[in-house]
């Protein structure tokens, strides 16, 4: 095994130990490993947490959306106003109701969709509206709301990186009417794979609960706790969208830990700031004035006159041994959305894709593995 290889640094290394294998034993142990009690006190945790009525588990952060815009009615002929610069999901959930992602341009220093970029992508058949808490960074809900309240027009909070951000001193997501949230490896909070949908709109966290399961009318925890189980009917055609006990007693663990994985990677970015904020050409990703980000993906712009583009810096920190990525993608350069947008109405957009990297943060980070990075990005060439 070479030097680099030994001593890679990683872009992101989810915080998962011994607590998340007794709690996993736990539930092998009892026998019951699908969706049950502990997905119930999964819900019920993390509603607490994120200061919301509701939460409902699902298998992950699309099918959390894909929920969301059906509940809150958003179907065929209608408009979804969307940030291209977002994980391809976000523009593939309307997709999956029969809608149209209409995509709005992104604050430069924030990445994030504002009130002026949403209202100048509105149409007369605009329904909903999906914001991003891009890399968990969070967005100006109330500024989006109040262009979108007086239309009718319903505000999906996508806060797949935000957990453990903040907007106006509350978590990120509390105030909007839907809130889908991610815990994939990548993100702070994991469970392996899965999501949950968070609203203060009882009937539609009732209506999700239904369609993650078939839309039976008898849950499977129900059938099994009953002798004779009652029969079940079926509404309307339901999903597959379930999360299992033992995803969710890995998500209980993992939520305890959220307060202190997002302080030390506020602690790391701080000290990242620092350090770049002298170096020409570079620029770091910073809290908005509304509230505080967990730096999910704490991603750096890289100017005009920094002596490498991006494509060249991603190859130096590599041949270093140091495994950063690229920045946000833009959707409307893919495939199914081009005829939906292009570099020149989306201007922001494509200058933050081309133009970005994430930088290695996670919350075991050294000084030392942080030196190395911010060494290669004050000398590049060597």
């Amino acid at each position: 095994m070479s030097t680099v290889q030994e001593s890679r640094i990683h872009v992101m290394t989810p915080w998962l130990g011994a607590d998340e294998v007794a709690a996993v034993t736990a539930v092998i142990e009892s026998g019951w490993v699908a969706q049950g009690p502990k997905v119930a006190e999964f819900e019920r945790a993390f509603a607490r947490a994120m200061h919301t009525r509701e939460a409902v588990a699902v298998s992950n952060c699309t099918t959390a959306l894909h929920l969301a815009l059906i509940v809150a009615g958003v179907g065929s002929g209608d408009d979804v106003v969307v940030p291209s610069f977002s994980f391809i999901a976000t523009a593939n959930a309307p997709t999956y109701v029969g809608a149209r992602p209409v995509f709005a341009d992104v604050d430069a220093l924030t990445g994030n969709v504002t009130a002026e970029t949403v209202e100048a992508a509105l149409t007369p058949a605009t329904r909903a509206v999906i914001i991003v808490d891009q890399g968990g960074v969070p967005v100006d809900l109330d500024a989006v709301r109040a262009v979108c309240d007086p239309r009718g027009i319903v505000v999906i909070e996508d806060a797949a990186c935000g957990a453990g951000s903040t907007y106006k001193g509350r978590p990120v997501g509390a105030g909007a009417e839907l809130t889908a949230w991610s815990f994939h490896p990548r993100k702070i909070l994991t469970t392996g794979e899965g999501g949950m949908l968070t609203t203060n709109h009882s009937g539609w966290a009732a209506r999700a609960r239904t369609l993650r399961e078939h839309a039976m009318s008898v849950s499977a925890a129900e059938r099994h706790s009953s002798l004779v189980s009652p029969p079940e009917e079926y509404a309307e055609i339901g999903f597959n969208f379930r999360m299992t006990d033992l995803q969710a007693a890995v998500g209980i663990v993992q939520l305890s830990k959220l307060p202190e994985v997002v302080g030390r990677r506020r602690v790391n970015a701080a000290r990242y700031r620092q350090e770049i904020a002298g170096i020409r050409g570079l620029r770091l990703v910073d809290d908005p004035a509304w509230g505080t980000s967990n730096f999910q993906s704490l991603w750096v712009e890289v100017g005009e006159d920094y002596p490498l583009d991006r494509e060249q810096l991603l190859l130096a920190l590599a041949e270093a041994g140091i495994s950063a990525r690229r920045g946000i993608m833009a959707a409307h350069r893919h495939a199914p959305y081009r005829d939906a947008g292009t570099d020149a109405t989306l201007p922001v957009t494509a200058r933050l894709t081309d133009r970005t990297l994430i930088l290695p943060l996670f919350h075991t980070m050294t000084t030392a593995e942080q030196d190395r990075v911010i060494a290669v990005l004050r000398e590049p060439t060597g």
